[in-house]
């Protein structure tokens, strides 16, 4: 008989967790190190590749959350920090109350690969660095220049050509300039990039490092030279730019096919995607423009690390181990270790000695690249929401740029965190994520909730579907959703018994080329209802 089956790989449950088992592990006396990921693109060449380059080391990778908050969350709950953490929405702001709990990285070797300029961006007011950038996405203007070389339309070089450029195919039916304005990174970036020469002036970064700085109860609301300069060239290049009412609510699925099809000549997008798309599309070379000043002297290029990177400050207490992740630290940042993080995309280096062959992509961006003009978005957790919110009324024809600048201002002085405080439950057994040979006791845990909820016979899924342990106490439905991994998928369906034992064969077994499935403990798969 065919029972159902849930092939996990994650989910969303607000009900109690269910308890599971898991067993001890026994390391061999390797120096063990835990890192959390920000997302499951690292897993890709980083992890195999630091296994293979460090055999000594017994590693776990987890995959986290890309937010401050969860780390806070699981110190609030009292978590140990765990050893190296990465972040990729990141500011200064939002990880002041983890500095307690993460090492200075300042005088180590590592810190001095880096040019100075981009780690200080990262320096705390007392001279601390705990956070170490990662190699740098573009994130700009994105042009298909077969399109331009077919109407016989130069690349723009400065605002005044952009906006030409934009007139110019919009007279020939193309739509000049688009993006998908839904998200809040969109509009962080799109209103920074309009007015990045006044971000980066004396007044604009003396701003910055004031709101960087900020405490609880120094709230550091906008000044009123720059900011008011952004939302009203933001203002201008909404109309500029012939943005459309109701396009608010456009996605990355909507935006991007026209782009491709030739129907737009360009958008807003990153260097990765300018690759891939080229490569992909014969009708596409798509290639990476700047925002625009004044003149080409005033374009700036919007970067951000792929990721930032922190130790905790309980490594200093272990001698092995701060020393293997010395070593650690310095593989990955060098120019091996980087490209392993890129995975491909095409990126940029914040450190000396690394040379990332730039793609065909960032050609036209070469100037910027050489006379630093690389601007690294503002982007607090704050900053994010409270420009999708303010930007979005813009659009709509709702404020003006001196009522932007004054809800803006507003809200980043009072602002309130728009996730649900309402508790879902109580859970009245913890269980631990750490990995054992058997696996974890928060996985088995999780996969015994989501059968039982689903109401199915099996689950199978990976040690991997625990970001945390599962703490005992009261949950809100964002540490919920903490409690597993991000970016997974469930699917479902009918098997046989003997088609079950072919998946967990296919799961752990050796294969015939010698290749292992479980190349560390979180990759142990977990199931639930098998006896």
């Amino acid at each position: 008989m065919k029972k159902m089956m849930k092939l996990l790989l994650t989910g969303l449950m607000a009900v109690t967790l269910f308890s599971g088992c898991a067993g001890t592990t026994d390391h061999d006396g390797k120096v063990s190190i835990s890192m959390y990921m920000y997302d499951r693109s690292m897993f890709k060449e980083l992890t195999p590749w630091l296994e293979e380059k460090f055999p000594d080391i017994d590693f776990t990778f987890v995959q986290s959350f890309n937010t401050m908050e969860y780390y806070k969350d699981l110190i609030g709950r009292g978590e140990e920090m765990p050893d190296v953490i990465t972040c990729r929405r990141f500011s200064l702001n939002d990880a002041a109350s983890l500095s307690e709990y993460l090492m200075d990285l300042s005088r180590t070797e590592v810190a001095g690969t880096f040019y100075s300029s981009y780690l200080e961006n990262n320096r705390e007011e007392s001279g601390a660095i705990r956070w170490l950038p990662m190699c740098a996405e573009v994130d700009s203007i994105v042009a298909n220049k077969k399109l331009f070389d077919q109407y016989n339309i130069a690349l723009p070089t400065n605002y005044s050509e952009f906006k030409a450029t934009i007139d110019a195919f919009e007279d020939l039916g193309i739509k000049g300039f688009d993006t998908d304005w839904y998200y809040d990174y969109t509009c962080l970036e799109t209103m920074q990039g309009s007015a990045i020469p006044e971000l980066m002036s004396l007044e604009g970064t003396s701003w910055r490092r004031a709101y960087e700085s900020e405490t609880e109860d120094n709230q550091v609301g906008l000044d009123d030279v720059v900011w008011p300069v952004v939302f009203e060239k933001y203002e201008q290049f909404l109309k500029d730019v012939r943005y459309e009412k109701g396009s608010e609510d456009q996605t990355f699925s909507v935006t991007t096919p026209p782009f491709l099809n030739g129907e737009t000549a360009m958008i807003r997008n990153t260097a990765s995607f300018a690759d891939s798309v080229t490569a992909e599309n014969e009708n596409v070379e798509a290639v990476m423009l700047p925002y625009f000043g004044e003149t080409s002297e005033d374009n700036w290029v919007l970067t951000y690390p792929m990721c930032q990177l922190a130790v905790s400050a309980k490594v200093a207490e272990d001698p092995a181990k701060e020393k293997a992740i010395n070593e650690v630290l310095m593989a990955i940042f060098s120019d091996e270790g980087q490209k392993h993080v890129a995975a491909g995309t095409s990126v940029l280096s914040y450190n000396k000695e690394v040379k990332i062959t730039p793609s065909n992509s960032l050609a036209y961006i070469q100037d910027c690249i050489a006379s630093n003009h690389l601007y690294q978005r503002l982007a607090s957790t704050e900053i994010f929401g409270i420009s999708q919110d303010v930007a979005h009324k813009m659009m709509t024809g709702k404020y003006d740029a001196k009522q932007a600048y004054e809800e803006f201002n507003r809200q980043i002085t009072q602002y309130v965190d728009p996730e649900t405080k309402e508790i879902l439950f109580t859970q009245k057994t913890a269980y631990s994520n750490d990995f054992g040979e058997h696996g974890s006791k928060a996985a088995s845990s999780l996969m015994n909730t989501l059968r039982q909820f689903e109401n199915d016979d099996i689950a199978i899924g990976y040690a991997s579907v625990a970001s945390s342990s599962i703490y005992e106490g009261e949950y809100t439905l964002q540490q919920v959703k903490w409690v597993m991994t991000f970016r997974n998928a469930i699917y479902r369906g009918e098997y046989t018994g003997e088609e079950v034992r072919r998946i967990m064969e296919w799961l752990v077994n050796i294969k015939e080329d010698g290749s292992n499935p479980i190349h560390h403990y979180n990759q142990m798969p977990v199931t639930s209802g098998l006896d």
